[in-house]
């Protein structure tokens, strides 16, 4: 195997880096907040602890243990795709992007593989490290820690509105962690600056 060039170093760095500062925050909502409970960090911004056994924004679709392995399937897939386009010598900003969404995707797989063992659960309590008791789930049944909401428009629909008026409308909803933000901005990038070179890519591999 030949040693990494200076483009596979720099997409260890990215990786690391969000995983590492992924990691961090969770632990930190983990061993300090109980569930549900919200720090203000701005009127439109919350640091908000929650956990979701689905995918990415509390979506739920299918059990745990099967999404858990649909992860890990989709890691190995993204992680060979970025060690061969680091050896074709693609440009920076593009492994850049590949390596951000297998951050994210790692960051999402260490709660769903290993939290439920780790720690105990958050109901009424703060969460212990390595509990006596054992954790609060299986290996691979893990839930995953989101805690960033963005509340930006919190308010009630006029009446004269059909159906809606009268009710809260919540400008975002969704509740999600650094990881989330790691995939999506990642795609995100790829879709509007790199489509062509992601869809080439890609039809080398058929």
């Amino acid at each position: 195997m030949k040693p990494l060039n200076g483009k596979g170093w720099g997409a260890m760095l990215v990786v690391i880096t969000f995983i590492v500062l992924d990691q961090a925050l969770k632990i930190w909502i983990k061993t300090h907040l109980q569930l549900h409970d919200n720090i203000e960090i701005l009127p439109w911004f919350y640091i908000y602890f929650t956990e979701n056994p689905g995918m990415a924004f509390g979506i739920e679709i299918v059990g745990k243990l099967f999404l858990t392995l649909l992860r890990i399937v989709a890691v190995i897939f993204i992680a060979y795709y970025l060690y061969k386009i680091i050896r074709e010598n693609y440009k920076f900003f593009y492994i850049s992007c590949i390596a951000l969404i297998f951050a994210g995707a790692m960051g999402n797989i260490i709660d769903s593989v290993f939290y439920g063992v780790i720690f105990d659960h958050s109901v009424g309590q703060v969460a212990t490290f390595m509990p006596e008791g054992g954790g609060y789930a299986d290996w691979l049944h893990g839930k995953v820690v989101d805690m960033f909401y963005f509340p930006i428009i919190d308010t009630v629909l006029p009446e004269w509105i059909p159906i809606w008026g009268g009710k809260e409308f919540v400008f975002f909803r969704p509740i999600f962690n650094l990881a989330d933000s790691c995939i999506c901005v990642g795609v995100f990038v790829l879709f509007i600056f790199y489509r062509h070179t992601l869809s080439k890519s890609l039809s080398k591999e058929k």
